[in-house]
């Protein structure tokens, strides 16, 4: 099978290329896979091979007016060859089929939700989201808070998340305890135990991807996702380090996001170890995540019920008869806090975009009145 640094013409389909994407593509131009992004360019995979392709100046204005509509990885390029200097430019992203968002929320110091709320498009077009928490870190156990935040921005993206609880082989006890505690907190979503070191799950991980899918993996530094993506590649595609000595938590070795193709089929994106992973815009991720609490929160006395101290709140009634662990209801009143502050940024946004394209359209006529003969 060829691969994109084969010389000749790459099978595109294997990257994911398909009939409807071609619908999409300017004319005079040639599509490409972006695999990196650098600072005002992008590496490339077209048919003839790996491209460096600096943006034209229409993907700049787009890029500045909406962080979102920067190239990143796993995007599908326009690329034409600028003839004169005999160099490659990427003219334009064509429309993502997914698209994974951290949204730019940070806390103030008084603890509300603040910040410009910019999203940040962290990978594009992926079809699986494998959410990586190691059932080790340092002295920890898998942290189930971060697995629901994760996973709830993986149902916004659009594709199908998978929860990975890596080195399974640190946690010599307990580990099937872990595995469903995990599953309680993810309802319907796929958990697997995985050691990238002793081969262990590496293959289940593998038949995720068949022949074309496209993968990301999420998750904290040190939680063995260059490891992983090594073992899949059959080769050092990621460089990876020993994790610090004392504390047992990981350095943050992936710098870059990175789409690498694997020998058999199937991509996948590695990414730079994630802190803090704000919402962007908000579907119904909180829901599928905590459909438990949402069923609960359907049988309150009050259909407008802010669980807070309501009478006949089924939610705080679980909560105080230990149906329902306050952790995880901590977590779901933490998540819809957030998606309410996006929403009234959403909104915020929009009223002031439709603000400015009415005042752009007054400016027009009243300049076309002043021009009337």
């Amino acid at each position: 099978m060829s691969s994109p640094g084969d010389a000749g013409v790459f099978d595109l389909s294997l990257l994911g290329w398909t009939d409807s994407l071609a619908a999409d593509l300017p004319a005079g131009s040639v599509p490409g896979r972006i695999a990196q992004v650098h600072r005002g360019a992008a590496e490339v995979i077209t048919a003839e091979g790996r491209r460096q392709a600096r943006y034209s100046a229409k993907v700049r204005r787009a890029a500045a007016a909406d962080p979102v509509m920067l190239p990143c990885v796993g995007d599908w390029a326009a690329v034409r060859l600028v003839v004169p200097e005999g160099r490659y430019e990427l003219d334009g992203v064509l429309p993502r089929r997914t698209a994974f968002v951290r949204g730019g929320v940070s806390r103030d110091v008084r603890g509300g939700l603040s910040g410009d709320g910019q999203g940040q498009v962290l990978a594009a077009n992926v079809d699986v989201v494998f959410v990586a928490e190691p059932s080790m870190h340092g002295t920890d156990l898998a942290d189930l808070g971060r697995v629901e935040r994760l996973v709830t921005l993986a149902w916004e993206s659009g594709a199908r998340p998978v929860v990975l609880v890596t080195k399974a082989d640190m946690l010599t006890l307990g580990l099937h305890d872990l595995i469903k505690d995990v599953e309680g907190v993810v309802p319907g979503v796929p958990v697997h135990a995985v050691s990238s070191l002793r081969g262990q799950g590496v293959e289940i991980v593998r038949d995720y991807l068949g022949t074309s899918a496209t993968a990301v993996v999420l998750g904290t530094s040190g939680a063995g996702k260059s490891t992983l993506v090594n073992a899949l590649a059959g080769r050092e595609a990621m460089e990876t380090q020993q994790v610090r000595a004392g504390d047992g938590r990981g350095r943050h070795t992936t710098v870059h996001r990175e789409l690498i193709p694997l020998p058999g089929g199937g991509l996948i994106i590695d990414t730079p170890g994630i802190r803090r992973v704000g919402l962007y815009e908000i579907g119904d991720g909180v829901e599928r995540v905590f459909a438990d609490v949402e069923d609960l929160a359907r049988l309150c006395r009050f259909d407008d019920c802010a669980h807070n101290g309501e009478p006949g709140c089924a939610v705080l009634e679980a909560l105080q008869s230990g149906a329902l662990p306050e952790r995880r209801y901590e977590s779901w009143r933490k998540l819809q806090r957030e998606a309410a502050w996006m929403a009234r940024r959403t909104d915020a946004r929009l009223r002031s975009e439709e603000q400015r394209k009415w005042k752009t359209i007054h400016k027009e006529m009243r300049k076309s009145g002043r021009n009337r003969p």
